[in-house]
């Protein structure tokens, strides 16, 4: 029976890094991973939503990687999404993070076409073909993606010895159980229900905003395992009030978390590439909000 524990904790997904060219930028790639390392985080998931994926070339994606891994091999847990809308991009990202040294790889399904479940089953297979030293985990976004996870096609894919569970960012903490009765590990997505992810009985978390505030989850984590309960709660009351008022803005989220990190004493690791949106006029105040309300947060606990 596999050991899970390495992917047990706080995982935050990791942000694109860019320089004042808006080229990717290998420097402040590995200064993130120093700073989140810093902070006590188990893991590192590396080029999914937070990462601006599909907005990254492979060559870029495997650059981003790459200085990951030079930084985190043997000290973090690392989680390399690897999806492309196309089988064979997929394949050489597959290939590519196995090469790395990753612990799992992880992929949502192709994006625009609805495809039947056999056919997403032969593309998250055939990418872990690509890796097949590695373990694989399923990443169900059905609000983004188009297309959700099924209890069959959750069967099919457990057939694969590598499939070892999913990511799940679907709203509805039931889905985490739905999955853990089938056999999978699941890392709860949704950042304003980690504490009922817990309880549903995810393995762990991998989540969006954890980067901008790694403390309050790392709290909320140790509380839940401690037993407090209600002092668990309160610390995802706050998260929640802080990702409410991020969403507020008009730039884009993770335009505003950057800026929020930077303004923190985090790493300068730029903004966001287009189209994505970057700060409109007024987020500046929004962003200061958020970073008294996550200075007194971390206060607090």
């Amino acid at each position: 029976m596999k050991d899970f524990t390495k992917y047990q904790g706080v995982i935050p997904a990791f942000y694109a890094c860019y320089g004042e060219d808006g080229a990717v930028s290998p420097e402040r790639v590995r200064a993130l991973v120093r700073y989140l390392a810093d902070k006590g985080v188990k893991g590192l998931y590396v080029g999914g939503s937070s990462g601006e994926c599909i907005y990254q070339s492979v060559e870029e994606r495997k650059l981003v990687l790459e200085h990951v891994m030079a930084e985190a091999k043997g000290k973090l847990t690392v989680i390399a999404h690897v999806a492309c809308n196309n089988t064979a991009d997929s394949q050489e990202l597959a290939a590519h993070a196995q090469a790395q040294g990753v612990d799992a790889i992880a992929a949502i399904p192709p994006i625009y076409f609805h495809l039947p479940d056999h056919a997403v089953a032969t593309y998250w297979n055939d990418i872990s073909n690509a890796a097949p030293d590695t373990d694989f985990i399923i990443y169900n976004i059905p609000q983004l993606a188009g297309v959700a996870l099924s209890v069959p096609l959750l069967r099919e894919m457990l057939k694969n010895p590598r499939v070892i569970g999913v990511k799940n960012s679907s709203m509805p903490v039931q889905d985490i159980q739905m999955w853990r009765d089938e056999g999978a590990i699941v890392f709860n997505g949704p950042d304003e229900q980690f504490v009922s992810g817990l309880a549903a009985g995810a393995i762990g978390g991998i989540g969006g905003t954890y980067a901008a505030m790694p403390e309050l989850y790392l709290k909320a984590w140790d509380l839940f395992y401690a037993g407090r309960l209600e002092e668990a709660r309160q610390v995802q009351d706050d998260c929640c009030r802080i990702i409410y008022k991020m969403c507020s803005a008009h730039g884009n989220m993770y335009a505003v978390i950057k800026e929020i990190l930077r303004r923190s004493g985090g790493p300068d690791i730029g903004s966001v590439r287009a189209p994505l949106a970057s700060l409109a006029q007024g987020d500046g105040a929004v962003v200061d909000q958020c970073v008294s309300m996550i200075r007194e947060a971390i206060a607090k606990y």
